[in-house]
């Protein structure tokens, strides 16, 4: 099943993002612990939203192209996944999608849910991500200090040592005009895609339908 196009704002929305990244880290300086082969962030799932999940089932189409080998151990990686996460996901299995938290019994179950399992795109022998000019916005923001429910947040291994000031002083602005919130309405009316997954059942989302559809008619 072809994978949809994304809208032709994505483009721009990731090169906002981008150019706010390295700002940042350009601000930043010493503080970022972030290096290739470190995965602290790679693992734990999150939330994604569809126009993260397009642009990952995208990227792996891309990447089957190029190197079917690197795609196909992906594409286990993440069926793998979903194997074990399945029994416990707090959402549909059957489409991938997360449920909407309605009370603190929910928060606490997707807070608590699969925290160590790794990134099906991180490579583990070299630590790096196997679709990184794909990867989610989250991906993209993850490390620098970012505004969030109120609060300046950081990765964990950053910003040793460093004061609040200094913190403030190298925060990230990701998306200052919303773009990524007028994209996914278009997206959503045009392709009905709504709702948040994870990356290893966005990138198998065609097999996973498959498999359902096949079933069905057995």
């Amino acid at each position: 099943m072809p994978c949809s196009s994304p809208p032709i704002g994505d483009q721009k929305l990731i090169q906002i993002v981008d150019a706010a990244l390295a700002d940042t880290v350009r601000r930043s300086g010493k503080w970022l612990a972030c290096r290739p082969g470190c995965s602290h962030c790679c693992h734990g799932v999150f939330a994604i939203n569809q126009l993260d999940a397009l642009r990952l089932r995208n990227g792996l189409a891309e990447t089957g192209k190029k190197d079917p080998e690197r795609a196909a151990r992906i594409r286990k990686r993440a069926l793998d996944t979903v194997t074990r996460l399945s029994p416990e996901y707090p959402g549909d299995p059957a489409t991938g999608l997360l449920d909407e938290a309605d009370d603190d019994e929910d928060c606490k179950r997707w807070d608590e849910f699969a925290n160590d399992e790794p990134c099906p795109v991180l490579d583990p022998a070299t630590g790096t991500c196997e679709l990184y000019e794909f990867r989610p916005v989250m991906c993209r923001t993850f490390g620098p200090p970012l505004m969030s429910e109120g609060d300046l947040g950081v990765c964990d291994l950053c910003f040793d040592g460093a004061t609040e000031a200094e913190i403030a002083a190298c925060e990230m602005k990701p998306d200052p005009d919303n773009l990524e919130a007028v994209l996914l309405e278009e997206l959503e009316k045009t392709t009905g895609a709504h709702g948040e997954t994870i990356i290893a059942f966005a990138l198998v989302r065609e097999t996973i339908e498959a498999q359902r559809l096949n079933l069905d008619k057995a």
